[in-house]
């Protein structure tokens, strides 16, 4: 409690100072200082609110109004003749000084500006509370000192309400830190889930994702990310932590390990790609068209079978190897166009033999057919090769000729062929012989030796008859 002393010859001073109090903001009219007639003392004021009566801006009840004490102090306190200061609450008068500096209007105006600031103070807690701008915490510790020191606090006003506005601002901040601890929960729960999911996706991607620039720079954003989710603890953290880092790590390994042997691969794909080049640029030269061909197509699946080498030597053994390709088969390719142009001349050629054996005419003189024949025969060996779309067409036209002049020939000697005429003298002297000893064996009564030599007789007959009709047809 401040008690004021006072010194002979001067004014009375307060034996505690008052506090600094934060810079006074207006203050919102209240219902007390607006409209209820502050004149006369009471033990209770009965226009003040009770904190059920006003909403609260958050969504209760409204801070209960605490009247400003300056306007009408004699109705919280009153001053007794030798200068003791009361203050009057529920509980009764309460001495909260003394004064001796002046009249007793002035002496409760005193007390009652210390109330206001007091008041002031309060009312701007609130409304930093309200705003959202205050520290809950630092509101509550303020408050609830304020609080604690109400019964002992030298002032005069309405102290009664102003517990009860303390008490508001009380609950206010603890209600606030309750739901900051709620807030900051929900964000630590959120920070650790989505950690979670992005150590779970890391380590996905380290056990099984082979796309390495895409995972590579999916675990860097990640890891971008990771440092954007603040309000884990620091034990969850650290272990998530060591989950993500251990993912990196083993995608960091498993991809060296990847590229490791990728490089060894590409080194024994290019040492095996300049072996093939050197048999390839061998073979440039040849002019055995055909197999030489053929190995460089099996040259070109060993190619492709070796795989990549390593990038700056790769383009450059494929131009060496194509090069050494492209030189054989251009120098095939002028070959093939001079040998077709020689075997369209062939053809040229061989058709004029055509033209002229095509009028051979076996029938009017054989053999000066024949011999015409075999020139043009030997001349068309000599000719050579003509187009292979052409062969069968020109070789059949020849043969054509060839098979009208043999069968000429082969008529002509079925005609003339004596051992035709003997076979069939042969068989007529055969039947002849068996039907002699037919007749024989029937004059002599032994029937089965006439039937056997009639059979064979008869046999020999038909053998007769077709040789006979052999000669008869050339």
């Amino acid at each position: 409690m401040a008690e004021q002393n006072t010194t002979p010859g001067g004014p009375a001073v307060p034996t505690e100072p008052t506090e600094p109090t934060e810079p006074t903001e207006p203050t919102e009219p209240t219902e007390a200082t607006n409209s209820t007639d502050l004149t006369g003392p009471r033990d209770t004021p009965a226009d003040v609110p009770t904190p059920h009566q006003v909403p609260h801006p958050s969504g209760g009840t409204h801070a209960p109004a605490v009247p400003v004490a300056e306007s009408h102090p004699s109705r919280w306190g009153r001053v007794d003749d030798d200068g003791t200061v009361y203050v009057r609450t529920a509980d009764g008068e309460r001495k909260v000084g003394v004064w001796q500096a002046g009249s007793a209007d002035e002496g409760l105006m005193h007390y009652a500006r210390r109330f206001d600031d007091l008041r002031t103070e309060v009312e701007l807690l609130q409304s930093r509370l309200a705003s959202g701008a205050g520290d809950p915490k630092q509101a509550l510790s303020t408050a609830t000192h304020l609080r604690d020191t109400l019964p002992e606090a030298a002032v005069v006003g309405d102290l009664d309400a102003l517990r009860t506005r303390l008490d508001h601002v009380v609950a206010h901040a603890e209600s606030a830190l309750e739901r900051g601890k709620q807030e900051r929960e929900r964000a630590r729960a959120a920070a650790v889930a989505r950690k979670q999911e992005l150590a779970a996706e890391a380590e996905e991607i380290a056990t099984s994702s082979t796309q390495w620039k895409a995972a590579g720079d999916r675990l860097k954003a990640i890891l971008d990310e990771w440092k954007t989710v603040k309000g884990v603890d620091r034990k969850t953290d650290d272990e998530l932590w060591k989950r993500f880092s251990k993912a990196r790590e083993s995608f960091s390994r498993r991809r060296g390990s990847h590229f490791a042997e990728l490089d060894k691969q590409r080194a024994a794909a290019k040492q095996r790609k300049e072996e093939l080049i050197e048999e390839a640029e061998s073979l440039s030269d040849s002019t055995d068209w055909g197999p030489t061909a053929g190995r460089y197509k099996d040259l070109m699946a060993e190619w492709k079978a070796a795989g990549r080498a390593p990038k700056d030597a790769d383009d450059a053994l494929w131009q060496r190897f194509r090069a050494a390709q492209d030189t054989f088969f251009s120098r095939r390719s002028a070959a093939f166009s001079e040998r077709d142009a020689e075997f369209a001349e062939n053809a040229a050629r061989k058709e004029e033999l055509l033209t002229e054996a095509e009028k051979i005419d076996p029938s009017a003189n054989l053999d000066a057919a024949k011999s015409q024949l075999r020139r043009i025969q030997a001349s068309w060996d000599e000719i050579g090769k003509v187009p292979r779309e052409r062969m069968r067409e020109l070789d059949g036209r020849l043969k054509a000729v060839q098979d009208r002049v043999r069968s000429a020939e082969d008529a002509r000697w079925r005609r003339t062929d004596p051992e035709a005429e003997a076979r069939a003298a042969q068989f007529r002297e055969r039947v002849e012989q068996f039907e002699s000893q037919a007749e024989k064996a029937r004059a002599a009564g032994d029937d089965r030796r006439a039937k056997k030599a009639e059979e064979q007789a008869a046999q020999w007959r038909e053998w007769l008859r077709t040789a006979e009709e052999a000669v008869a047809n050339r």
